[in-house]
């Protein structure tokens, strides 16, 4: 469907055509060899969360605390640089929470109301 049509006739070009048993052979041994690293990668990550380093950046200090309370809605609007977004967390048909985020400082919509009650600015 997405041919490299120029990288096709350039290793056509320069290479010479193996027998249909040999390539057999070596993409039987290819296959064997990509099911080993896979499993032993797959291994590899189950061993790290059995260990307690899942979250590889908190584990390894790269993570600020700031990051560790903000919700995946925030950091996304941190992170795309959104000076004032209003978030919405939505679980099915309804709207579960609501909340805003401020370039500065984060606040819920809870905790914006009792601030506008109590006549401060945030």
């Amino acid at each position: 469907m997405f041919r490299i049509q120029w990288l096709r006739r350039l290793i056509r070009r320069n290479t010479k055509p193996i027998p249909v048993q040999s390539a057999q052979v070596w993409k039987n041994r290819l296959s064997v060899i990509y099911a080993l690293v896979a499993w032993n990668a797959f291994g590899c990550v189950l061993y790290m969360i059995y260990q307690g380093k899942k979250d590889w950046a908190d584990y390894y200090g790269y993570k600020s605390d700031e990051d560790k309370q903000l919700s995946p809605g925030k950091q996304w609007a941190k992170t795309l640089g959104i000076p004032n977004a209003q978030i919405v967390r939505i679980k099915g048909l309804t709207v579960t929470e609501t909340d805003e985020y401020h370039e500065n400082t984060v606040l819920s919509t809870e905790k914006e109301n009792e601030l506008l009650e109590e006549g401060k600015n945030y």
